[in-house]
């Protein structure tokens, strides 16, 4: 199919007075003769090599990718309407405060969810197996842990609005999501249909987030969707490119160019969207890399070499720092191992070495900020 001849589907009047829109399957080869859009792809798909290539060149390249998924979940979260930042969403649970650990729960479902999806991929392809699996990891203990988590729904939603009478976008009836949501796993492992990744996967995220098979978490979900077919196709050894903080900071192209395939048959349109939301992100994530390598050979080398014998010490604070540069010093001794006396020592010699700041002022319960590093990831 042209995609310039792509019809998105229908509205579909219900028993009970509202229109859903039920969608057009999607399981097909693709074509296109928009000169434009070849040149975003080949852009796009460059970009994205080259982002897994550094990836490959990162030691203890894991340490980083945590950083990578709690931007991401903090993001795609923010998205939704939560308040977590992302240097909060590193804390644990006792050192944030009691009013704001409802969406900071939120920030570490999607953590967990997105950690046990990609594990899960080497033993389970992507599937709506997989999906519901990590749905329930998703929303477990937060709102909306009451609308099935895990389940596709089996009722109606809608998108914006108090009620289905004012609803900015009503998706299909529940009776359909099941068929829709194979035909789009079918989609995703059609290898006859050849269609270039990238567009593969633009077009199974819009049909996903159209489908919205899911009562709650569909925006959350559908994000790491993307993420999580790069890595299971291989185009990305690694889960290194989140799109959330592209979708967010142009969010309402985002909504209005998904609105725009619904509407006006406007495929084309989101594919350029999706695009440029790849290329730049790419790039944007490769620089950080590369920033995060040269901050790293700093750090190990010439900052930590007046510690002398303490230097085995610090580059193991570090590690743990690459995970997660924002700790309490009462963390420390447990992570480390070792006891407070020593444990105040290291954290004030890396604050003579500005690596660490202290942010709370206080004698006890104090917070500590490698913040040089947590910036390359805002």
């Amino acid at each position: 199919m042209d995609i310039k001849d792509f019809k998105a589907g229908f509205s579909q009047k219900q028993p009970t007075g509202y229109a859903s829109f039920q969608p057009s399957p999607i399981n097909e080869p693709y074509t296109w003769a928009n000169a434009g859009l070849n040149v975003l792809l080949e852009e796009a798909t460059l970009r994205l090599g080259e982002l897994n290539t550094v990836s490959h060149f990162v030691p203890n390249i894991d340490l980083f990718i945590r950083m990578h998924v709690v931007k991401e979940a903090t993001v795609s979260s923010r998205i939704e309407g939560t308040r977590t930042e992302i240097g909060e969403a590193l804390l644990t649970e006792r050192n944030v405060a009691p009013e704001r650990r409802d969406d900071w729960r939120e920030v570490q479902n999607y953590i967990e969810a997105m950690n046990f999806a990609v594990d899960a991929l080497r033993a389970l392809p992507l599937s709506n197996r997989l999906l519901r699996q990590t749905h329930a990891l998703l929303m477990q203990g937060v709102r909306g842990y009451h609308k099935n988590p895990g389940e596709f729904r089996i009722s109606q939603n809608w998108i914006g609005g108090a009620t289905l009478t004012d609803a900015i976008f009503i998706p299909p009836h529940h009776t359909s999501v099941p068929d829709l949501m194979g035909e789009l796993e079918a989609f995703l492992h059609n290898t006859h249909a050849q269609v270039p990744h990238l567009i593969r996967i633009a077009i199974a995220h819009y049909q996903f987030e159209t489908i919205h098979p899911f009562l709650d978490g569909n925006g959350r979900l559908g994000r790491l969707l993307i993420a999580l077919y790069l890595v299971s196709t291989g185009v990305l050894s690694q889960p290194v490119l989140y799109l959330s903080d592209f979708f967010e900071k142009n969010k309402t192209l985002y909504y209005d160019n998904l609105t725009g395939v619904r509407q006006k048959n406007n495929l084309t349109q989101w594919l350029t969207f999706f695009l440029v939301a790849v290329k730049e992100t790419c790039e944007k994530s490769t620089a950080t890399l590369h920033q995060v390598m040269r901050l790293k050979e700093e750090c190990e080398g010439s900052r930590i070499l007046s510690l002398g014998r303490r230097i085995p010490a610090a580059r193991q604070l570090l590690n743990v720092l690459y995970s997660s540069p924002v700790l309490a010093a009462g963390d420390l001794t447990e992570v480390l191992q070792t006891t407070p006396a020593s444990a105040n020592k290291l954290i004030a010699n890396f604050e003579n070495l500005g690596i660490l700041k202290e942010k709370t002022g206080f004698r006890r319960n104090r917070l500590f900020v490698f913040e040089e590093y947590l910036r390359l990831f805002q």
